[in-house]
């Protein structure tokens, strides 16, 4: 079990203690780790494979589940999620309770019952796996100002953040090749989905689903700063992706370029500026946690 003590404001680490007990009612032996550091938890969790290791729980949030993917992709080791952090995307479609000790008793249920699942992940060419979104644009550009702000801490540096990027909005030309085709298009945001969720429950690709061997893409054509501001209600509830200025489609390969100052995430984590590619990998990662929630 791999903790991040600091997700969730510290939650994470307040209920360590209470998610190993319960774990090791259902293990015939649990190492518990607690990483401060992606490097950190990168090398404990190498550390723990020497071990024999067959499941790593991770207790924290996207980010700290985004470690746990690279590690168990690589190894075939399965993954549990224990949500105790601000987002908990993944954790949302793998069908947790939102409440982190009844994940934790669901997921020591999955773990007696020997319940595992196949998943899809998306694969950056050259990068990490991820099994969330990868996004470029808009959002990504309200990700990097706010990783640049000191203040304020938590959901308030976001809030200032998106008030900074609509008021200097604007779009950029963007192509975009699935599976071989390639389009050219001024846009405002492009999402690619392997789940459908962001952003802490934002179905932004809400028919996404993580068995169907296909990533999920939600493009926002150019747009007017009061076209996305009576966008955005709409992306709570998935109804977004009727937006005329909105296109959706599918595709299991996404090349997204040209170098037009545009910064990729996934998962929440820096992947880098334009272009980049993606592909699909069917089956990438074993998880144990629950019943599956494919779509919205």
């Amino acid at each position: 079990m791999v903790v991040h003590p600091a997700s969730g404001l510290g939650r994470a680490g307040r209920i360590a203690d209470t998610v190993a007990q319960r774990l090791r009612g259902a293990v015939d032996d649990l190492i518990t780790v607690a990483a401060t550091t992606v490097e950190e938890s990168r090398r404990l969790m190498e550390r723990a494979h020497d071990t024999t290791l067959d499941v790593l729980v991770v207790v924290g949030g996207d980010g700290s589940a985004h470690q746990g993917v690279q590690f168990c992709a690589d190894t075939g080791v399965a993954l549990g999620v224990v949500p105790a952090g601000t987002g908990n995307d993944l954790a949302r479609t793998l069908g947790a309770p939102k409440d982190p000790l009844e994940a934790t008793d669901a997921l020591v249920a999955a773990i007696k019952a020997g319940q595992r699942t196949k998943i899809d992940l998306g694969r950056v060419a050259g990068g990490p796996w991820f099994a969330g979104v990868l996004c470029a644009g808009f959002d990504s550009a309200v990700n990097e100002r706010a990783n640049r702000m000191r203040w304020p801490s938590g959901p308030r540096r976001y809030d200032l953040a998106i008030v900074a990027e609509l008021a200097k909005l604007r779009g950029g030309r963007l192509s975009v090749t699935q599976d071989g085709e390639r389009t050219e298009v001024e846009a405002t945001q492009i999402a690619i989905g392997n789940i459908p969720y962001y952003g802490g429950g934002i179905p932004v690709c809400p028919s996404a689903d993580p068995t169907d061997g296909l990533f999920d893409i939600t493009l926002v054509r150019s747009a007017k700063r009061r076209d996305l501001v009576r966008m955005l209600p709409g992306l709570r509830t998935g109804n977004h992706v009727h937006n005329p200025l909105v296109t959706t489609s599918q595709a299991r390969q996404v090349r997204i370029g040209e170098e037009n100052g545009w910064v990729a995430y996934a998962d929440g984590e820096r992947i880098g500026p334009l272009p980049v590619e993606v592909s699909l990998v069917p089956g990438a990662l074993t998880v144990v946690n629950g019943s599956l929630r494919a779509s919205a």
